[in-house]
C-alpha cells in the first residue's frame, strides 16, 4: 500500500530509549509491574500530564478492515501498521463518502498530492495531528505556567503557554503553530492557531489553510491514560468543524529516542523518481 510506504520512509525502528530503567514514583502491582490503573499523579491541585506516551494503537484486524489486507505490508521492524493510530493515514476515516467534509478547495489540494511527498519524508515536521498519531512515542513536560510536549519525530516540540496569556493576533505562521491552554477542571484544554499550510493532516495529504484552528482537550484518567480529543476548525477547507478522539499509552521505565533525519538520509532520492 503506496499510503503505508510514506510511514516506512520515515519511521523509526526503535520507539524508545532508557529500556528497563526502574524509574521511582510509578504505582506497581504484587508482581512488579506498573500499575496503570492506579489515580492519576498531581501536580499544583491539577493532573500531573508529564511522562512519555504513545498513541494507542489501532488493531490490525480493524486496520485491515479499514484499509485492506496489504496494510501490513512493511517490512521494518517498527514501522508495522499496528503501532500507529488509524487517523495517522486518513483523519476524515470515521466519515462516509456523502458526509464529506471537504471544500472543492481542499479536494483539489488532495488529488495533487502523493505519499512520496509527504514531508516526514523530506525531513520536514510531521505537523499536528500526524506528529503524535505515528509509531514514534512523545514526551509531556508540565510545569507551571507551560505545558511542552516534545515529538520523536524530526525531533521537533510544541509548547501550551498555561500563564493566562492570549493567542497572538498577527502571528507569523509556523508548522506547528501557537499553543495557549487552561484547565477546567481535571481537563487540559488548550486552542492552537498561526499554522502556515504546508503541513498535512495525515499521511493521505489532506490539506488544511492558515486559517486552521484546532481545540484539544485531555484527560489524564489513571495513572496510565492519556485521553485526548482534538477539533479542527477550518472553514477554507472543510464546511464544518470535526473531531477526532484517541488515547495514548504510558511508556514507563522507557524514554522517547533523539530523531535526526537528517542523519544517514537516502529516501529522498527514491522518492524524487516516483
Amino acid at each position: 500500500m503506496k499510503i503505508l510506504l510514506a510511514l516506512a520512509l520515515f519511521a523509526a525502528a526503535v520507539p524508545a530509549q532508557w529500556l528497563n530503567h526502574t524509574m521511582p514514583g510509578v504505582p506497581r502491582t504484587r508482581d512488579g509491574k506498573p500499575d496503570l490503573a492506579f489515580r492519576a499523579p498531581r501536580l499544583d491541585g491539577k493532573p500531573d500530564l508529564s511522562g512519555a506516551w504513545h498513541v494507542e494503537p489501532t488493531s490490525l484486524e480493524e486496520m485491515k478492515r479499514l484499509y485492506g489486507n496489504d496494510v501490513d505490508d512493511v517490512s521494518l521492524p517498527g514501522m508495522e501498521s499496528d503501532t500507529i493510530s488509524k487517523y495517522a493515514i486518513n483523519i476524515l476515516i470515521d466519515f462516509k463518502p456523502p458526509e464529506s467534509l471537504m471544500r472543492h478547495e481542499a479536494e483539489a489540494v488532495l488529488s495533487g498530492r502523493r505519499p512520496s511527498s509527504f514531508p516526514g519524508n523530506r525531513c520536514l515536521p510531521l505537523g499536528i495531528p500526524a506528529a503524535a498519531l505515528v509509531s514514534e512515542p512523545i514526551h509531556i513536560v508540565q510545569s507551571p505556567g507551560l505545558v511542552a510536549i516534545l515529538f520523536e519525530s524530526a525531533d521537533s516540540h510544541r509548547r501550551i503557554y498555561t500563564d493566562g496569556r492570549a493567542l497572538p493576533e498577527d502571528p507569523q505562521p509556523t508548522w506547528l503553530g501557537y499553543s495557549v491552554g487552561k484547565w477546567e477542571g481535571d481537563i487540559l484544554v488548550v486552542q492552537t492557531a498561526g499554522f502556515n499550510d504546508k503541513s498535512w493532516l495525515d499521511v493521505m495529504g489532506h490539506p488544511h489553510s492558515e486559517a486552521l484552528r484546532i481545540t484539544e482537550r485531555y484527560r489524564r484518567r489513571d495513572f496510565g491514560h492519556l485521553d485526548a480529543e482534538m477539533t479542527f476548525d477550518d472553514p477554507k477547507m472543510y464546511t464544518r468543524p470535526f473531531t477526532i478522539k484517541f488515547t495514548y499509552r504510558l511508556l514507563t521505565d522507557s524514554d522517547i529516542l533523539e530523531f535526526f533525519c537528517n542523519e544517514n538520509e537516502k529516501d529522498r532520492p527514491h522518492t524524487a523518481k516516483e
